[in-house]
């Protein structure tokens, strides 16, 4: 038995920047991941300036964890956009909402207090037009548009 089942990209008819942009998206989840789980304040204090002074190793902890799941999902949505593109349309879906949520609770919710915006709070909203824009050109049929009309 294989690990990976055949590839299904004969059948995407979606636009290949949709996929494209999925893999690149792919590499801002393993990247941060990375952060969040091999820095030694996993990019809480540095990058993210969070107080650490109180309940470092809690926060310090969350953040390895939050990291050890964002590499394994990055390797996937890397998976996904380069072999399963029959299956970018929902992962996109999926990733603008997971994006869509953190960038709520950043600037209008449970995040939103202090000033202070490290840049995954940027990076959540930009990423939800972005993806948004990919989203539907993932559903758009190539082919049907590359026909001449008579």
């Amino acid at each position: 038995m294989a690990l990976l089942p055949p590839s299904t990209n004969a059948a995407y008819r979606g636009s290949i920047l949709a996929a494209w942009f999925l893999a690149l998206s792919s590499v801002t989840t393993i990247v941060p991941g990375m952060i969040h789980y091999f820095l030694p304040d996993g990019g809480a204090g540095v990058i993210g300036g969070v107080d650490l002074s109180t309940r470092a190793d809690t926060i310090i902890a969350i953040f390895a964890w939050y990291g050890a799941m964002q590499i394994p999902f990055g390797i996937l949505i890397l998976i996904i956009a380069r072999r399963y593109r029959t299956l970018v349309p929902l992962v996109l879906l999926l990733t603008i909402f997971m994006q869509a949520l953190g960038a709520y609770s950043a600037w209008f919710g449970k995040g939103s207090r202090g000033d202070h915006h490290p840049p995954e709070h940027y990076g959540s909203a930009v990423f939800v037009v972005l993806g948004a824009i990919f989203f539907v050109l993932s559903l758009r049929d190539r082919r049907a548009q590359q026909e001449p009309t008579t």
